[in-house]
């Protein structure tokens, strides 16, 4: 299969929103808006898709994936927190994100956390995963032409373009369903300490 290299560095996997990009002031609406739309521009499938839009936060806010915000303006903890929305709504339903996240929420509106720590961790692990991934593809890119070296076709180059969208459409399944799981588990554990507090 041709320019997987060219595919990879396309998808600008290493496009994340840094803490030095978060300024120490906050932020209108518009102003976030612009600085994910400047920040994540190449990572959008085509030039039509919006990054963030007001009705996504307006969403966010009502659907309370984030704590509530000040004289109309988003701290630093908000970028944060919007920065893990929008990775996480790629696979996870809203639901879900509010549900992993409603802890953390809640222990920032009460000062007993420490989200820069936090998010260093996430950036860290998002920065490993994109080696992973990477290695990865490879991987599976060798596995799907030994299988279709095997096949008597004479469209070999898209079947195995077909084979590797099935591979890769399969291990997000996987990975999707997993963090499911997970949301699933958080969920179990507070109505387990709502009990425990009745």
């Amino acid at each position: 299969m041709n320019n997987v290299e060219q595919s990879i560095e396309n998808m600008h996997l290493e496009s994340q929103l840094s803490l030095e990009d978060i300024p120490e002031l906050s932020l209108y609406m518009d102003q976030v808006i612009q600085l994910f739309e400047n920040k994540f521009a190449d990572t959008k499938r085509n030039e039509h898709e919006k990054v963030l839009t007001k009705t996504m936060i307006n969403n966010y806010a009502k659907g309370k994936l984030f704590f509530p915000i000040k004289n109309k303006k988003y701290s630093r903890e908000h970028l944060m927190l919007i920065s893990m929305i929008y990775q996480m709504k790629g696979s996870l339903s809203i639901n879900d994100v509010k549900q992993t996240l409603e802890k953390l929420n809640q222990k920032l509106m009460e000062e007993e956390c420490n989200l820069q720590d936090i998010y260093k961790s996430y950036l860290k692990l998002d920065e490993d995963n994109v080696d992973l991934f990477t290695n990865a593809v490879y991987e599976h890119l060798d596995a799907v032409h030994h299988e279709v070296q095997q096949l008597d076709d004479d469209n070999q180059d898209y079947v195995e373009q077909l084979l590797m969208i099935a591979v890769l459409t399969n291990m997000s399944n996987y990975y999707r369903r997993a963090a499911e799981k997970m949301v699933d588990a958080i969920g179990n554990e507070k109505i387990d300490q709502k009990g425990q507090q009745l």
